[in-house]
């Protein structure tokens, strides 16, 4: 289902990223709020020690964000990485962007974002492997509070249908 992540964690920094670049994964999209940072918050040390970690594994890092450049090129700017800003998340066009701009196939970058209708949703439209990361903080936007409410049918459809294939493949 387009909407389904193609990977879950807990949060953005228990992503098993060691693992991801074993499986050929070069490039990483982050989405910042409530992904990496609070709801329009700075980058913290150890949101810079991810990205420099990530770095040194050999990562190019891209943050994709709906917000203004003022507050994504900061961001951006703090972690070390690039930026694509009013991104018009779930529109393919900034994707690509984001893609173009890591200078790598598609096949080789992957997402993470803390939202369905917005980082899952646009990643999967783009053909990039969505990775959906738990939300950081409680204190968000009310229109972010409406999506949550969105989200719960989804999330719940996704855990009941990776335990149901799980429970089924333990069967064989």
């Amino acid at each position: 289902m387009i909407l389904f992540p193609d990977m879950y964690v807990k949060n953005a920094y228990e992503l098993p990223y060691e693992e991801m670049h074993a499986r050929g994964f070069s490039g990483i999209i982050f989405d910042i709020d409530n992904t990496v940072a609070p709801d329009n918050g700075p980058a913290d040390d150890k949101c810079r020690q991810l990205f420099a970690k990530l770095s040194k594994m050999g990562y190019k890092t891209m943050i994709l964000s709906n917000n203004d450049e003022p507050r994504v090129k900061s961001f951006a700017d703090d972690v070390g990485c690039d930026y694509v800003f009013k991104a018009a998340k779930p529109s393919r066009e900034g994707y690509a962007k984001a893609v173009k701009k890591l200078g790598m196939k598609k096949d080789r970058v992957f997402m993470v974002g803390d939202q369905i209708f917005t980082d899952i949703l646009g990643a999967k439209r783009s053909g990039i492997f969505a990775v959906m990361a738990g939300k950081l903080y409680w204190k968000e936007r009310a229109h972010i509070y409406l999506k949550r409410i969105l989200e719960l049918p989804v999330m719940a459809a996704y855990f009941i249908s990776n335990a149901v294939s799980h429970f089924g493949a333990k069967q064989h």
